[in-house]
């Protein structure tokens, strides 16, 4: 009977997958999704060099060199339209990065467990919730007889048009976004912070350290890695936009300071059926935040030790 049993014991662990098997079966779905998603679509950039034709197909296109990226530079709203866009990201980049870092800091001061799982949830639910009924909702707070406006007129202040002035909506554009997803963005923080080992907390109490030099001291050093990370990765899509929230909330009164590349190529190529020229100026984003990636990965490397690479 033993021997049956040792013998049936070698057979079933021959059955069995090794680790690097399982592994792989775990990740082939996803490496299924980017190359049939993210690569293989990469050759459909080759219409950017053609006068390509819905009907014709690629292949019977006539091909036109450098004809729509001179065509893109040589636009004169282009380059406002860049503006816009590098604007908006630069605003983003010191309103919206930080704001997940700060939050995730203090709430992990919160001692109360229950208390912190609460505000945590309200943070982040919002992201939950589609650019569609975010943007209805503070459309109708900022609107010239909305909410807000009633506020400021109670209190004795002109009303002002958020959403239709020019000076205000890049601004109201980052600080809705930041709104939405600031609690997202707060947990990779938080699991960050969690993994930092809490001997090292022990030992600084022991040496007399408050909250505030543990936070300092320990708490932002330990979450660096992935502070850097999402920078680096942010730097890199700095010419990217969510097109979602940008065509919900433009109007015709601020299209000259809100209208961004992304807004721009849904206008031009998918509803005026460009789409040679809009795929010139998607290379022209994916060559800029190449560039931008590989130098700043290099700063980093050099300025903090780490880098995505």
């Amino acid at each position: 009977m033993p021997e049956s049993l040792s013998t049936t014991d070698r057979r079933a662990g021959k059955r069995r997958l090794s680790p690097k098997v399982a592994l792989f079966i775990l990740v082939l779905p996803g490496i299924v999704h980017f190359v049939v998603f993210r690569y293989v679509p990469l050759f459909g950039n080759i219409i950017a060099f053609m006068d390509y034709n819905l009907f014709s197909g690629i292949f019977k296109s006539k091909f036109v060199g450098f004809k729509h990226f001179i065509r893109a530079f040589g636009y004169a709203e282009f380059f406002q339209i860049l503006r816009n866009t590098l604007l908006i990201s630069f605003y983003r980049l010191v309103l919206d990065f930080p704001a997940p870092i700060i939050l995730a800091l203090f709430l992990n001061e919160i001692p109360g467990v229950r208390f912190k799982r609460i505000i945590q949830t309200v943070l982040y639910l919002p992201h939950f919730l589609s650019w569609v009924i975010v943007g209805g909702i503070f459309i109708r707070l900022l609107s010239v007889d909305g909410i807000v406006n009633d506020v400021l007129a109670a209190i004795g202040l002109p009303r002002i048009g958020f959403i239709t002035e020019p000076a205000f909506f890049r601004w109201v554009l980052v600080l809705i976004g930041t709104w939405k997803e600031v609690g997202w963005g707060m947990i990779i923080y938080l699991a960050a912070i969690s993994g930092i080992n809490p001997t090292l907390y022990e030992a600084a109490v022991m040496d007399g350290a408050g909250r505030i030099r543990q936070m300092w001291s320990i708490t932002l050093p330990g979450i660096l890695p992935a502070v850097v990370t999402l920078m680096l990765l942010r730097i890199g899509r700095i010419l990217e936009s969510n097109v979602e929230q940008v065509l919900i909330l433009i109007n015709p009164l601020v299209r000259e300071v809100g209208e961004v590349v992304n807004t721009y190529i849904y206008r031009v190529g998918l509803l005026g059926a460009q789409f040679s020229y809009t795929a010139a100026i998607g290379i022209f984003k994916a060559l800029v935040g190449l560039v931008l990636i590989v130098v700043a990965n290099q700063v980093s490397k050099r300025l903090t030790g780490s880098g995505i690479y």
